[in-house]
């Protein structure tokens, strides 16, 4: 997501959580040499700042000093990571080796009645649009189960 927003703003601040970046190593190289992209490693985000309904500014706390510093920005974008928040079903729906809920192209899961769609199941590209067809989808889907009970 850094990588495509520093081709379209003039500046990206990318926090991580984290000591160290976790992503594929070619994605890394990629980040490292834009000139217009600044990474914030083991940084908790604490507060996102507003003046007159506009981002301003966010604080962020070191994780390793407890120090908290403000660092300006004009907007922000959050993507809280890659793994899916399926845990809660336990081993209710099939589910794959990244637990993913595996679903068919009509967003039917391993039980018949219960629809999945999104990020938390198997469809490729992990982007909004995405999701938000998928969620009309798999209503459509879900309709049409019902109508034939």
């Amino acid at each position: 997501a850094a990588l495509d927003l520093a081709g379209i703003v003039n500046k990206v601040t990318l926090v991580e959580f984290l000591p160290e970046l976790k992503a594929d190593q070619v994605l890394i190289d990629q980040i490292t040499k834009r000139e217009n992209i600044t990474i914030i490693k083991n940084a908790a985000t604490k507060e996102i700042h507003a003046k007159e309904g506009k981002v301003v500014s966010m604080s962020l706390e070191d994780r390793e000093s407890n120090t908290t510093n403000e660092v300006k920005i004009d907007g922000i974008f959050i993507q809280i990571g890659l793994l899916p928040n399926s845990g809660f079903l336990g081993e209710l729906l099939e589910k794959n080796k990244y637990g993913e809920i595996v679903i068919n192209d009509r967003c039917e899961t391993s039980i018949p009645g219960i629809f999945a769609c999104g990020d938390v199941t198997t469809v490729p590209y992990k982007q909004i649009v995405i999701s938000m067809g998928e969620g009309a989808k798999a209503a459509i889907s879900a309709f049409d189960y019902l109508i034939k009970l």
